[in-house]
């Protein structure tokens, strides 16, 4: 039995030593052609005995994965393996996995309970005013729905998120505003126009899950900054900077994903300057604008699209149906932005941007969004009530948004009371699937405006309860 046991950990740390490998390759720590660490470099880097590395090596050379040189090494073999984003990063439990929520969210019945997820219940949107517009748009002989639209994307609907940018301080002609077919898109053109594999890009942790997964896929290696109440850790920001001389930062800037911080000026310009100082380039995603009630600082609107590319979205105030982005990038970008658009996607959804032109030009959209905000207002207060009933407290109060970003009590395994949870019908979005770091496992997000069953605080009682 005892030799069981020990043939059992050995191969643990076979596969262990593998994975490390294999996530390497995956995000380009090791390319092509490229000699791997010798037997005793790579045991004394990982900790471990020297045969554990000689088995590895001789498993992923049986693989093809790397191939032995008489007297020379390992070396990678020819080509990467096709990209796996489960192979890259921390393995961890799929019930909790980023992209798995997300699965879950959107193939589970309308039973299911999704206080994880990170939209809005559809009877939060304008579903009446949406079938109305379209009803409108069909009949006008003047608008084109089946034909491929312009390069940059609807003309009139620019001019009026240039005027709207302008509003919030943000100078950007039409000719600088490019329409996607979502965020996410416009965030996935920004990347393939400005990194290259290899590339180093910051986070913030904690931080929205699906940036870990979006850049993964463009193979670049990922650094966390920490998030303060008022933003970035500034301090914390101008150490990583030197260190590693990122290429790129990725964050948001109002009602932040998931802790629902705002930037604060003071570190706004701290910021820009140390992006200044280190040739920092910064995407600046600013898709929950809409909910907040008073204007607040954005790094673009101080920046003026110098080193900012600013990103928006319609998709979480008016339909996640009918897709529609947008990017807002200084001019001499802009045209080799949408090339590269051209020669992805070819054009964005017409229909998605006829739609969202009509319904900003009518009246109803303001009211539905200040009724939106208030809402939201009410929902927040309710859902920290009773998360503060179950002994759950805040890491801060919102000033407003959706996301709510908690501690469990007793410093609780996040990750366990959503598996427990998950059993009863309930998703959760526990606490390291945004943290890149892997050092959110007592906190949760709760999305308020999913929380209104009472329900899923029974279950989530009786979960911290079993895990407890």
């Amino acid at each position: 039995m005892m030799q069981n046991k020990v043939e059992l950990r050995d191969s643990t740390r076979v596969n262990a030593v593998m994975q490390t490998i294999r996530e390497q390759l995956a995000s380009r720590v090791l390319v092509p052609g490229e000699r791997l660490p010798s037997i005793r470099q790579m045991a004394e880097r990982l900790n471990v005995a020297k045969n554990t590395i000689v088995e590895a090596y001789d498993r992923l050379a049986a693989d093809g994965v790397i191939a032995a040189k008489r007297g020379s090494g390992f070396y990678v073999r020819g080509h990467l393996p096709p990209l796996s984003l489960a192979d890259v990063g921390a393995t961890r439990d799929r019930s909790i996995d980023p992209l798995w929520i997300i699965r879950q969210s959107l193939e589970t019945n309308n039973d299911t309970l999704k206080p994880g997820c990170g939209w809005l219940p559809e009877s939060w949107l304008p579903n009446d005013e949406i079938r109305r517009s379209l009803r409108r748009l069909s009949k006008d002989p003047q608008i084109g729905l089946l034909e491929y639209g312009h390069p940059y994307g609807h003309f009139a609907l620019r001019e009026q998120l240039s005027r709207r940018l302008g509003e919030r301080g943000v100078a950007a002609s039409a000719r600088q505003i490019i329409l996607t077919d979502s965020g996410t898109q416009a965030i996935d053109l920004i990347c393939r126009f400005l990194l290259e594999p290899g590339d180093t890009v910051l986070i913030d942790d904690p931080g929205y899950f699906n940036f870990q997964a979006l850049l993964r896929a463009h193979r670049v290696q990922l650094i966390a900054v920490p998030y303060t109440e008022n933003g970035p850790n500034v301090q914390a920001l101008a150490e990583l900077l030197v260190h590693h001389k990122p290429r790129l930062y990725l964050t948001n800037t109002v009602f932040h994903n998931p802790t629902g911080a705002v930037l604060s000026p003071i570190v706004a310009h701290r910021v820009l300057k140390l992006a200044e100082d280190h040739d920092l380039l910064i995407i600046e995603d600013d898709i929950y604008a809409e909910f907040a009630q008073n204007t607040s600082p954005l790094l673009a609107s101080f920046d003026g699209l110098n080193r900012v590319i600013h990103v928006g979205s319609f998709s979480k105030v008016l339909t996640a149906s009918v897709r529609c982005g947008y990017i807002a990038v200084r001019q001499d970008w802009a045209e080799q932005i949408v090339d590269l658009k051209l020669a992805t996607t070819l054009s964005s959804s017409g229909l998605g941007a006829e739609l969202a032109y009509s319904m900003l030009r009518q009246g109803t959209y303001r009211h539905h969004i200040d009724a939106l905000r208030n809402r939201l207002a009410d929902a927040m207060g309710r859902t920290l009530h009773r998360l503060e009933k179950l002994g759950i407290s805040p890491w801060m109060k919102p000033q407003g948004g959706m996301f709510l970003w908690v501690r469990l009590p007793q410093e609780l395994d996040s990750a366990k009371v959503s598996r427990e949870a998950l059993q009863e019908g309930v998703v959760l979005a526990p606490g390291n699937v945004f943290s890149l770091s892997q050092t959110a496992s007592p906190f949760l997000r709760f999305n308020v405006a999913q929380c209104q069953p009472p329900k899923i605080f029974e279950v989530l009682e009786k979960a911290m309860g079993r895990v407890g």
